[in-house]
């Protein structure tokens, strides 16, 4: 079991950089990869980033690719997502997610079995 608490959302302008952090605890947190998913109002929720359990791999959506970074500190039990050059349509609550997705389905959601509260990014034109 693992439980997940995002932290770090907020309001800034477009243009600007937040880092989003999700804190772990249960066993076994090192397992797993961990994602950032993202849901904007009245849209699915769409895949952001993800993460090897050894932090040796990163996957990006194309629309955060660049201007996204993913990374994790497993003997600190975290996971962070800088985000930079930040733009109106990231606007989403923004969740943190752990699983076990095989192979190219990083991105998957129904793949990941550990979700978080999930934290609000607004970004203001």
């Amino acid at each position: 079991q693992v439980h997940l608490v995002e932290s770090g959302g907020g309001l800034v302008q477009a243009g600007g950089s937040l880092r989003l952090s999700c804190a772990a605890s249960g066993v076994a947190y090192s397992s797993y990869t961990m994602a950032w998913f993202r849901q904007a109002p009245g849209k699915e929720r769409d895949f952001v980033a993800a993460i090897s359990r050894s932090g040796g791999h990163e996957y990006y959506a194309d629309s955060v690719r660049g201007r996204f970074t993913i990374s994790r500190a497993n003997d600190k039990n975290t996971v962070t997502l800088q985000m930079n050059s930040l733009k109106p349509e990231d606007t989403a609550v923004y969740y943190c997610a752990a699983g076990e997705p095989p192979g190219s389905f990083y991105s998957s959601e129904d793949r990941y079995n550990y979700w978080g509260q999930g934290t609000q990014v607004t970004v203001s034109s």
